[in-house]
């Protein structure tokens, strides 16, 4: 697998985007102002991530997702490795991250990658999303906040 850059004149790959974010508005906002990263294997686009300054030396992994049919081969834990060095290297000293009080998985590999648990937003999901969000036979609620010092 090799993780670039997009370039400025491609096309985010948005449908794999909006499969960790079903707010089309919110995507297109955080890839306009952040800086997208593509994860490719044979040619084809397999994961994607997003970085998204926040505050001085501080910076956001806003989106990660990787396809459907790539899932639970380790591909999404060097999508955020990848996403920590980047940031490091551009000089930012804490990167943060968001996940939903039902995103199971992702809290534990956020978690795994050296993230730790520093707040809950609570109703975030419900005040944001105009749709209901269920994931693991739990509602999507509370956005839980993840930071890591560089």
């Amino acid at each position: 697998m090799i993780i670039r850059k997009l370039n400025k004149d491609e096309h985010p790959p948005f449908e794999l985007l909006l499969s960790a974010d079903p707010s089309l508005e919110a995507v297109e906002k955080y890839v306009e102002r952040g800086e997208s990263f593509v994860a490719e294997q044979g040619g084809e686009v397999i994961g994607v991530y997003v970085l998204l300054p926040t505050r001085p030396h501080t910076v956001e992994l806003v989106n990660v997702a990787v396809s459907e049919g790539q899932q639970g081969k380790g591909f999404g834990k060097q999508l955020v490795m990848h996403a920590i060095r980047e940031a490091g290297k551009e000089g930012y000293q804490t990167i943060e991250i968001g996940t939903g009080n039902s995103s199971i998985g992702q809290l534990a590999l956020y978690q795994k990658c050296g993230f730790r648990v520093v707040g809950v937003d609570a109703d975030f999901f419900i005040r944001h999303y105009s749709e209901e969000i269920f994931e693991n036979g739990i509602q999507c609620r509370d956005m839980i906040r993840l930071s890591q010092d560089l």
